[in-house]
């Protein structure tokens, strides 16, 4: 397996780069603190195409494959974490049902809306249903050529933002996960009300709700695959996503080892910078090898997808699990290098530790992930 990027890959790592570092770095912080919801810097993310990354390029999209797609990601992470989760709850986690399962006029209909610059959010996770996917509530029940939706959906990504929501609801919960239906829903239909706007601990840039459905009718052409192929495509598009958030992750904590490096070199202590200490090299190292070893993870897990590999369930998983706890472990590390400045507002450091902690919760836990990994070890 070649992780030696090819031209167009690097061209766009060096393009998500130069957006971060000018257009997203230097004010997340503000925008963090002044509960910003950086619509401007979407637009600017729309007119480069990276709102579209996903989309294929017969229905106008970049026709990036996952490996190229997780590199922007990155990036993106690299300058904030919850920009990038606009990007990958929107793009990503929206296009990779609607390439694994739409037909044809669902593609042209809804990656032209993508294309177009509207959001996308992924309508999966309820109050009582959260790693356990197939413990959903939400009902759909076919009458004539519509079904009706009923449910909330909780700590939905882009929900108050978005123009299009794709929603996993059960035909009948005694079916389990054999009643699961998925549909593509307009943000327009009756019935349709954003509820409870998320306070959060971090990734503040983005938009997290409730989204409430109350007798929504939606075209049986809305229907993505079957019915009851809903847990299917649930299943197929975390294991894609996974990877994307393992990619997000390695942005952050290679920010929090630029941020803990640049410090450890400009501070000096007892004469001299504290890079020449010991202590603060070993620190340093340690996030350097994380930091590579969590790359080379979402780069495998990457090509194994675009090489249609059947299974790469354990691949997905060590690159979110490994890289949720890389940026965790690289925030915290930063922050003990920065010392007193690092519990302050003054440095971007204590907003790194804040934004990183998402990464072992969303998309599957860290817990699920050694679960999934666990599993795939003990089938031989």
């Amino acid at each position: 397996m070649d992780f030696i990027l090819n031209e167009e890959q690097e061209m766009m790592k060096r393009m998500a780069h130069e957006f971060a570092a000018n257009e997203i770095a230097p004010y997340a912080s503000d925008w963090d603190h002044n509960h910003v919801y950086p619509q401007a810097c979407l637009d600017k993310m729309h007119e480069l195409g990276f709102l579209a990354i996903g989309v294929p390029a017969e229905y106008g999209g970049p026709g990036l494959d996952h490996l190229t797609q997780n590199i922007v990601a990155e990036q993106i992470g690299w300058g904030d974490a919850g920009i990038a989760t606009i990007l990958v709850g929107s793009t990503l986690l929206a296009t990779d049902p609607i390439n694994a399962a739409a037909n044809e006029e669902q593609k042209k209909e809804w990656f032209g809306r993508m294309v177009n610059g509207e959001l996308a959010a992924f309508c999966l996770t309820e109050p009582g249903a959260g790693s356990d996917a197939g413990g959903i509530s939400t009902r759909c029940k076919k009458v004539g050529d519509e079904y009706i939706l009923n449910g909330t959906k909780q700590f939905i990504t882009n929900g108050g933002t978005a123009g299009m929501y794709l929603v996993i609801a059960t035909m009948d919960k005694k079916l389990g996960s054999k009643g699961m239906c998925a549909f593509m829903v307009d943000r327009d239909t009756p019935g349709i009300s954003v509820g409870k706007v998320e306070d959060k601990l971090g990734i503040r840039t983005s938009n997290t709700t409730e989204v409430i459905f109350e007798d929504v009718k939606v075209p049986a052409k809305n229907l993505l695959g079957k019915e009851g192929q809903g847990f299917y495509i649930v299943m197929k598009t975390l294991d894609l996503s996974r990877a994307s958030i393992g990619a997000c992750a390695t942005g952050l904590a290679q920010r929090c080892l630029d941020e803990a490096l640049a410090y450890a070199q400009m501070r000096t202590q007892f004469g001299k910078p504290i890079s020449s200490f010991q202590a603060i090299q070993f620190k340093l190292a340690d996030m350097a090898m994380r930091v590579q070893a969590s790359r080379l993870l979402y780069y495998e897990a990457s090509s194994l997808q675009d090489m249609n590999v059947p299974r790469f369930s354990k691949a997905a998983s060590l690159s979110k699990g490994f890289g949720g706890d890389t940026a965790m472990y690289c925030a915290l590390e930063a922050v003990q290098i920065f010392g007193g400045y690092g519990y302050t507002r003054d440095y971007p450091v204590e907003k790194l530790m804040r934004d990183a902690k998402i990464f072992q919760i969303y998309e599957g836990t860290a817990e699920v992930q050694r679960i999934v990994i666990a599993n795939d070890l003990l089938k031989g």
